[in-house]
């Protein structure tokens, strides 16, 4: 490495963000950038580890250690071009991943690991900065055509891939714009949309067509789309909610959370919508959930100007640290607090909602709520949820907002129109490593595949799933396989 004793030198230090008394005002991004020391601290304190786990922490096989040298010498052209060789869009990763790369970190055993998450924010922003950043679609085309349903990280990821192996894309969209959960979903203070709009602006530059407004199974008959493109990939998520099925579920004030996030999407950007109004501004509010779309409703509701902000979470509340049933080099499940934590935020753990309360006209006054402990099997994971008795209260609110995750995909439309067959967690079986479905030409990839998970996940199937309709269309794939790490050797 560039430095072999930095990671003795230096602490792990993360960017200044702007005060939360000050972010809270407005929905701008607030994390600022490392000044150029400190940026090349950071990049030294990746050790000579011998066998980086970073790499298998990783779902896109990023070649870590080879960019960090590449950044503590500040070679930026080498830095992009091997972080761009797996990984399609460091600029959202960089900005809103959960950076399971850092729990496999060899320095993590006993220090803080390494900032790679914020590394790669770096070198994509000062690739763009140094125009570094440019089409790679090859002139010469194959002449196949390949529809993707759906603009989020996967289908993104999958038309990035299969344009630059040569394959005509159009990506279709039932939202206004591209972006999927990128563009409504992730509030603009963690993802600013100004980063999304720069990168389907290259895209477009590559010849990919996005046709948003365009609902596959409404607008577009499913049959006609397989009939008259060579291929087609379904990438559309996974986007029923899960619901709360309680008494006093009716009443006025109880939203889901990606409902009343959208929203918040399309005022910042000015965008006009039909739908009821949902806002939090001078509410009680309570956010039923306790993940990084919870999180995300607690951040909103702060710079709405909610009176209070309640977060509950069914599970007991995670150790601040590993501990012998999460060893190194997993995903530890710890306590997190989020940047929407710091801004103002009561959590609870162990706590079940049993009713929704109502005033005589239909509007949510109130939660009754019980606290619950766990009943643990010999590997600590929960079994069943056992009430605390005399515990039972009810907590004034007046706005719910429901953030317990996702089931599936649609059904509705394209995918029952298409008859393709689904898993027995009602997502679109589609095996790993095949990604195609039961239906001739059709491939799925993403969350309408492997069911809700991370972006940096749904990434790494867009690309995997590309590469087999590469292989499906060709007979052999250009692209890049899973196994960065011998690309890596091959190529550098």
């Amino acid at each position: 490495m560039g430095k072999a004793t930095g990671f003795q030198e230096f602490n792990r230090e993360l960017p200044e963000k702007v005060p939360a008394a000050e972010r809270v005002k407005n929905y701008k991004e607030f994390v600022h950038l490392y000044p150029e020391e400190k940026l090349n601290q950071q990049s030294a304190r990746c050790m000579n580890c011998g066998i980086p786990f970073c790499h298998s922490g990783c779902p896109l096989g990023n070649i870590i250690p080879e960019f960090n040298d590449a950044v503590y010498r500040k070679n930026w052209e080498e830095a992009y071009n091997i972080l761009s060789s797996t990984n399609n869009f460091p600029e959202f990763t960089g900005r809103i991943c959960p950076a399971p790369c850092e729990s496999a970190c060899v320095l993590g055993i006993n220090k803080p690991a390494v900032a790679i998450e914020e590394i790669e924010k770096h070198i994509i922003e000062i690739a763009f900065e140094k125009k570094l950043v440019k089409p790679v679609a090859p002139l010469i085309k194959t002449g196949k055509k390949i529809a993707v349903v759906g603009s989020g990280p996967a289908g993104l990821a999958a038309a990035a891939q299969l344009s630059k192996a040569g394959h005509l894309v159009t990506v279709y969209e039932r939202d206004d714009r591209p972006g999927g959960l990128l563009r409504y979903g992730i509030p603009d203070f963690k993802l600013d949309k100004w980063v999304v709009e720069r990168r389907v602006e290259m895209m477009e530059k590559d010849g990919i067509v996005f046709k948003c407004n365009t609902e596959i199974g409404k607008d577009i008959a499913a049959d006609e789309l397989v009939r008259t493109n060579d291929a087609v990939v379904l990438a559309g998520g996974s986007t029923i909610p899960r619901n709360l099925n309680i008494p006093g579920r009716e009443l006025k004030g109880i939203y889901f959370a990606m409902d009343f996030l959208k929203q918040q999407n399309k005022r910042v950007s000015g965008i006009q919508f039909p739908q009821e109004e949902i806002t939090a501004t001078g509410k009680d509010v309570i956010v039923i959930g306790g993940g990084d779309t919870g999180s995300d409703c607690v951040g909103t509701s702060n710079r709405q100007g909610a009176s209070s902000i309640k977060q509950f979470e069914v599970m007991s509340q995670p150790p601040a640290s590993r501990t012998a049933h999460m060893p190194w080099p997993t995903y530890p499940m710890v306590l997190k607090t989020t940047s929407s934590h710091e801004e103002g935020c009561d959590r609870f753990w162990g706590i079940n909602t049993e009713a929704f309360l109502g005033d005589e006209d239909g509007n949510l006054r109130a939660i009754r709520v019980c606290d619950i402990t766990w009943e643990l099997d010999v590997m600590n994971r929960p079994i069943k949820f056992v009430k605390v008795e005399g515990s039972e209260r009810e907590i004034p609110c007046q706005r719910i907002f429901l953030a317990m995750g996702f089931l599936f995909p649609q059904h509705t439309g394209m995918i029952e129109n298409l008859g393709v067959d689904l898993d027995e967690r009602k997502n679109v079986k589609a095996k790993e490593g095949v990604y195609r479905t039961n239906v001739s030409k059709v491939f799925a990839a993403g969350d309408m595949r492997r069911g809700q998970s991370l972006v940096v996940w749904a990434i790494s199937e867009g690309r995997e799933a590309a590469r087999k309709v590469d292989e499906f269309l060709m007979g052999h794939s250009i692209l890049e396989s899973k196994d960065a790490v011998n690309q890596f050797e091959q190529v550098f």
